[in-house]
């Protein structure tokens, strides 16, 4: 059994965030949108007013802005404010459930009221985990475009004993695979792009020396992109009802990596559930996810 390194009260203290809630407006403007798409190596018409925002994309926008004063010692906003003030060093966007009810495009206004569903604790194997759902629902000048569930862990840091958890081989039945060469400018575009300054994915120094990781961490939003953007070229002009996502071990930019997608004929004999997942050089399943169609 694991000792609970966190104190009751201080457990009591963060669920009082429970319930917060924030709203934030934007616009879906054409240049982030024509960003990725050169990030991504795609060939898509330059977007204007009325394009399509394919699925996924809505993370360029709603972006953190926190000033330069207000940023802690790992490129991340300090804690506290709408997140609850986790005392755990390591933050994780562990995973996602999202829901298109209708279609996002360039010159949209969009608003995005974000709800803190739960905080909950576990005594995990290498210490305390800090779970955070937040539920963000997106809507433009029509109503209620999508909804989505963002699962955040907070942990501490591995100790020098601590033993790596078992990993779990990728399946190999494959319809459609894409190996993906990631380097330090792919990924410090992508944080560029999201405003995203946390360190472990573009200072190799602070990564390999602070924090200890063989290399710069691939996002796990942009590989979550790449399984959706390998959907949208195996199936031309598809759109998704749903999408899911879960992270299970860290990708690194010194190596290769592969994103693979089959239909789930056994889940669903239409077709239109697709099975989706990432695997590291070593053929370690390090992200898993599903799409269902339209």
């Amino acid at each position: 059994m694991e000792l609970m390194r966190i104190e009751t009260q201080t457990i009591t203290h963060l669920q009082e965030w429970l319930g917060k809630s924030e709203t934030l407006s934007d616009a879906i403007t054409a240049a982030p949108v024509r960003a990725l798409s050169a990030t991504l190596d795609r060939e898509d018409p330059a977007p204007t007013k009325g394009t399509f925002l394919p699925e996924l994309w809505h993370w360029l926008y709603f972006l953190p802005h926190a000033r330069e004063s207000e940023i802690g010692p790992d490129g991340h906003p300090k804690r506290g404010g709408f997140l609850p003030p986790v005392p755990l060093p390591r933050r994780m966007w562990a995973g996602s459930r999202i829901q298109w009810l209708a279609p996002l495009s360039v010159g949209d206004d969009i608003e995005r009221v974000s709800t803190i569903q739960s905080v909950t604790h576990k005594a995990g194997r290498t210490g305390d985990l800090i779970f955070v759902l937040v539920q963000h629902q997106i809507s433009n000048q029509n109503g209620l475009a999508i909804i989505e569930e963002h699962d955040i862990v907070y942990r501490d840091a591995p100790g020098p004993d601590d033993k790596p958890v078992a990993p779990t081989a990728a399946p190999t039945d494959a319809k459609w695979t894409k190996t993906i060469a990631p380097d330090d400018v792919f990924l410090f575009r992508y944080s560029a792009l999201t405003f995203n300054g946390h360190r472990i994915h573009y200072d190799r120094k602070y990564v390999t020396e602070v924090e200890g990781y063989p290399g710069l961490i691939v996002h796990g939003p942009l590989i979550a992109t790449l399984l959706v953007d390998l959907v949208r070229q195996s199936i031309p002009d598809c759109k998704l009802k749903s999408f899911e996502f879960r992270a299970i071990r860290p990708t690194f930019d010194i190596n290769i990596f592969k994103v693979s997608a089959k239909p789930d004929l056994e889940k669903d004999p239409s077709g239109k559930t697709i099975a989706i997942w990432a695997q590291d050089h070593e053929g370690w399943l390090t992200m898993q996810a599903c799409a269902v169609l339209v």
